[in-house]
């Protein structure tokens, strides 16, 4: 294979045409590090390896990109990265942020578990759920999870009292007790909780014939 010319094309990107009339579009340093230049002669093997090494800097620079929109896990990010480039390669640069700190599980859970159950006001089940979504291992997402526990209960006193005070305090009839009972358990609030939170606000603020 024989180089046909090697032109700036935009910005930092050079354009490389070979002899057969092909185009490549590779970041200087690309062409720096490999000494690419108009007549030279390079083995097929040799400019896979160019383009390997192009492929990769690309798929980083995409996530950096990426990462300065939002935070992913490691696997969103591998999957993310995976739509436009190979698997070999979309995990090496995974590996590569994990190493340089820029894709932290513990850390992006840890966010994600603060919104969902503090301003989002999802119960565990729920929160969990989301966070596996998003690419979170299970045992890391219990761990970060914990940190919630204790504050299930007043939650579901806070949702019924902000949401659902009015409905149960028209008609807390066996019909209006499912309907609020049925939201909270779609938030990821175990049944129990629920129970005895919605009972405890009727006995609380509703006439005694309920």
């Amino acid at each position: 294979m024989n180089i046909k010319s090697v032109s700036l094309y935009k910005g930092r990107a050079y354009c490389v045409e070979t002899d057969d009339g092909s185009k490549y579009y590779l970041h200087r340093d690309i062409i720096s590090d490999f000494g690419i230049c108009s007549g030279m002669e390079i083995s097929e093997k040799k400019f896979a390896e160019v383009m390997e090494a192009s492929y990769k800097r690309r798929a980083y620079e995409r996530a950096l990109y990426l990462l300065d929109y939002k935070d992913y896990s490691y696997v969103g990010m591998l999957e993310k990265l995976s739509e436009t480039y190979p698997e070999s390669i979309s995990r090496e640069t995974a590996d590569r942020l994990a190493k340089n700190g820029l894709l932290n599980d513990r850390r992006y859970a840890e966010n994600l578990a603060e919104r969902y159950c503090k301003v989002k006001k999802y119960g565990i089940y729920r929160a969990k759920q989301e966070l596996i979504r998003k690419g979170i291992p299970s045992e890391i997402a219990d761990e970060v999870l914990e940190e919630y526990a204790d504050d299930v209960y007043e939650n579901i006193k806070d949702i019924i009292s902000r949401k659902y005070s009015d409905i149960l305090l028209e008609n807390p009839d066996r019909k209006n007790r499912t309907k609020v009972m049925n939201a909270l358990v779609r938030l990821g609030y175990g049944y129990d909780d629920i129970r005895k939170a919605t009972d405890e606000f009727v006995a609380e603020n509703c006439e005694e014939d309920y």
